[in-house]
């Protein structure tokens, strides 16, 4: 067998995942690639004396998940990838920073996290891209930034206004997030808080994620009622960001009523959140074998309340926002990515169906309550600030509905069932969608069934090459307004 075909959240045997030789695999992988198949996952594990390399793709059509392995010994290389298949081009720089096995003749090989990960314990240089010419300079920004948001570095290379190229070094949140999980695969709650951290704004989509590998390695029940109360509150944290990200959007163009309007639409969902749990983010809500926080019949009806007057606000106020002139001047064309480029680089989330991909983990490899009510895929064509904008719009209606929907269905079951300990040498793979896009979390336990490796892919991962490439032929005063049009997490990327 060249692949292990599996689902999403399917636990099988760590033998079961083929072992082939890497030339033999390269082969099958752009055989797959050319068939429609695209990359989620492509990490390591370190062995006594060589380095495993895991590969999933994913074949969204027929929800199938295809794994495979191979070996390198220590300090090896392997035949790289990306030039036939460009989506794998920080899969195979992560791999090498963290193991020191090298893709040869990778087109761009730099560090994925400025350097700290592993390939020396010294810190080097970052060498950026640079362009030459009598007119030709550079615009450095960050890591330190003029507002409170995390660090990173963006340099421009830009002749008078225009973007020529722009260059994006991350690396500065860098925590060893991955690592912690494995020092601390004892302490269960720490765990849990450990993912509801990976990145701050994602809560109950990492924690979701997390929670949903550790019961598929422990074949651990889930009742019905928490599988509602958890897509319920998955959807909450989707509405809630993309009214911030509107409100954003639209402060950034000097659209001061669209920005203070979309802003308290945020506050009052995230309310409902708060109300559920104790806390405005999800925090505590998700557990392993559940859920902590019943939904009650009062706190369904506030709920409802809520989204019923949300609905209504929302369609107002990004009707104003959508026919404005001034606003459209600055969202229509500017930072376009083409659904080919969106293709190639492997673009997830909202950004991708922006540009027209038909990507949605919820409708393509469905897992918690889309099992039970299945969510058609939204997609647009222009692939602008606008269309980024405007599928946060139709996707906070769609969140609603789905709501709703849960809201009203019949609730069975216990909140959080007891969790059984994890099965020895399992192979799984936890894929879910954030407001963001694509998170995929993959577990492997060893002979007494602890966790050996776990590798977290945050949507950021796939999205940050696309910020670079919007922004070519732009003004350097579009950035901003292209940026916040993605949204993308440093730490969800540095981890």
């Amino acid at each position: 067998m060249s692949w292990c075909e599996i689902k999403n959240l399917q636990s099988v045997p760590l033998d079961e995942i083929p072992q082939l030789e890497y030339s033999s695999l390269k082969t099958k992988i752009i055989e797959k690639i050319s068939e429609g198949c695209r990359v989620v996952q492509f990490f390591g594990d370190k062995l006594k004396d060589c380095v495993a390399l895991y590969i999933v793709l994913a074949d969204d059509e027929q929800s199938k998940l295809f794994a495979a392995s191979t070996l390198f010994s220590e300090g090896g290389s392997f035949e790289s990838i990306t030039p036939e298949v460009q989506s794998f081009h920080l899969f195979e720089r992560e791999f090498y920073e963290q193991f020191g096995i090298k893709p040869v003749g990778h087109p761009w090989l730099k560090p994925a996290r400025k350097g700290i990960a592993g390939i020396s314990s010294e810190e080097n240089q970052y060498e950026f891209f640079t362009m030459e010419g009598e007119e030709v300079h550079e615009v450095g920004v960050g890591p330190i930034h003029a507002g409170i948001i995390e660090p990173g570095h963006f340099r421009f290379s830009c002749h008078g206004e225009q973007i020529y190229h722009l260059e994006i070094e991350l690396g500065f949140q860098h925590r060893g997030v991955e690592d912690l999980f494995l020092k601390n695969k004892n302490k269960p709650e720490f765990l849990l808080n450990l993912s509801e951290s990976i990145t701050g704004d994602t809560v109950i989509g990492h924690a979701g994620t997390f929670a949903r590998a550790i019961e598929s390695l422990g074949e651990t029940d889930v009742s019905r009622k928490s599988i509602i109360i958890r897509t319920i509150a998955s959807e909450l944290e989707r509405i809630g960001i993309h009214l911030g990200d509107l409100s954003a959007l639209a402060g950034d163009v000097a659209y001061l009523t669209g920005n203070s309007s979309f802003g308290a639409m945020r506050t009052k969902i995230i309310n409902s959140t708060m109300a559920i749990c104790g806390s405005r983010f999800g925090h505590s809500l998700i557990a392993v074998g559940g859920v902590n926080y019943d939904i009650n019949k009062e706190l369904k009806e506030n709920i409802s309340q809520t989204l019923n007057k949300l609905e209504e606000d929302v369609e107002l106020a990004a009707e104003v926002l959508f026919s404005s002139s001034s606003v459209l001047a600055r969202f229509e064309k500017t930072g376009v990515v083409s659904f080919e480029t969106a293709k190639e680089i492997g673009l997830v989330g909202p950004a991708a169906r922006a540009s027209g991909v038909a990507l949605d983990v919820r409708t393509d490899h469905p897992y918690d309550g889309f099992t039970l009510f299945p969510v058609h895929k939204l997609t647009l064509k222009s692939g602008d600030v606008f269309a980024r904008a405007y599928i946060r719009y139709v996707e906070i209606i769609q969140s609603i509905k789905i709501i709703r929907e849960l809201l009203e269905s019949p609730v069975e079951g216990e909140l959080k069932k007891p969790s059984n300990d994890l099965l020895p040498k399992r192979f799984v793979v936890s894929m879910s969608e954030g407001w963001r896009g694509e998170i995929v979390h993959a577990g492997i336990t060893d002979e007494e069934g602890q966790l050996k490796r776990y590798k977290i892919k945050d949507p950021s991962f796939n999205n940050w090459i696309a910020v670079a490439l919007a922004v070519r032929n732009n003004g350097i005063s579009d950035f901003p307004l292209c940026n916040k049009s993605f949204n993308l997490s440093y730490s969800g990327f540095d981890l």
